[in-house]
């Protein structure tokens, strides 16, 4: 008996062992129902079944219900846009039309901020796992030279891809090109991210949101602080949607913003005091597109995925 009972503590104590961290992805809604047109099956082994290990889709009223609220209900992830959800997949060069405003497609109906139009994109997504490290918020979104999927369809992407900033030729379907010492960026087209974190139904106490903290990649990873606040710097930027924090996206491929995992008791470059996350808790995402944006940004419901590594559910 006592050689029985030595042989179980023994296995709870291996398999307490290998609990460990292992790597996950979230998107909006259950990550197991993610799409897969968008994820290689390296990243599908990744997502979870988050009504499986606990992790609820919809909890408690936040965020509440906006008229651009595209996807989601009150206390559920979410996307919403200021501009109707009425866009294919233009990343789907495979695509197919089949009367005006009729598509065959696969991933998922986008909405879309054309050229000279201010707007917003944003996503609401629970973590899976409590988070063991620095999360990645990858956003993949589709950018055309203006008004380019009208003329060419889904061949768009094949002939007009382009980059939120770029400086557009004057022809169709041209880039401008630059002289020496001048930035062939136009900073001030450029996108806006902010991201929140709030609690959910795991976090020890209802904490106040705060906004999250990215490091500068390459940079040097340095926690600049001032009277143990952390402070805007080479190294770091709070994600406030203000001009330090701005992203250049490439049409179809991933941008990572390498965000600081918060901890309990840091208080951000904002004043606002960091908390530690767990598995539930909320993070918004939002891309604020200036009246100066130069192409055509196509975003939907995952186009922004959270992902690291985090505590594994047993």
């Amino acid at each position: 008996m006592r050689w029985f009972i030595g042989c179980l503590l023994a296995l709870a104590m291996v398999s307490a062992a290998f609990a460990g961290q292992d790597p996950y992805i979230a998107v909006v809604g259950n990550d197991i129902d993610a799409n897969g047109f968008y994820l290689s099956e390296k990243y599908e082994q990744f997502l979870y079944d988050q009504a499986f290990i606990g992790v609820p889709v919809c909890w408690g009223s936040n965020p509440s219900v906006t008229p651009q609220t595209r996807v989601g209900g009150t206390g559920c992830e979410q996307f919403r846009s200021n501009t109707p959800m009425n866009q294919p997949e233009i990343c789907d060069a495979s695509g197919t039309k089949n009367a005006f405003g009729d598509y065959t497609f696969f991933g998922e109906p986008n909405a879309k901020i054309a050229k000279q139009n201010a707007g917003y994109f944003e996503w609401w997504i629970r973590l899976p796992k409590k988070p063991d490290g620095e999360i990645n918020i990858v956003i993949q979104c589709g950018v055309l030279k203006p008004n380019t999927f009208a003329a060419y369809d889904f061949e768009a992407v094949l002939l007009c891809a382009a980059e939120t900033g770029e400086r557009i030729g004057t022809g169709f379907c041209t880039r401008d090109d630059v002289e020496p010492g001048q930035n062939p960026i136009q900073a001030g087209a450029l996108p806006v991210i902010t991201a929140r974190a709030y609690p959910g139904p795991y976090a020890i106490t209802q904490w106040q949101p705060f906004h999250l903290t990215a490091y500068k990649n390459p940079g040097s990873y340095v926690l600049s602080t001032s009277s143990e606040a952390m402070t805007n710097s080479a190294s770091l930027q709070v994600l406030d949607g203000t001009a330090g924090a701005k992203v250049l996206l490439k049409s179809c491929m991933d941008k990572a913003v390498l965000v600081k995992i918060p901890v309990t008791g840091q208080y951000n470059a904002k004043g606002e005091m960091e908390q530690d996350l767990e598995a539930g808790d909320l993070i918004s995402v939002r891309l604020d597109v200036p009246r100066s944006n130069t192409v055509d940004i196509y975003c939907h419901s995952q186009s922004v995925r959270l992902m690291g590594i985090g505590e594994a559910p047993w």
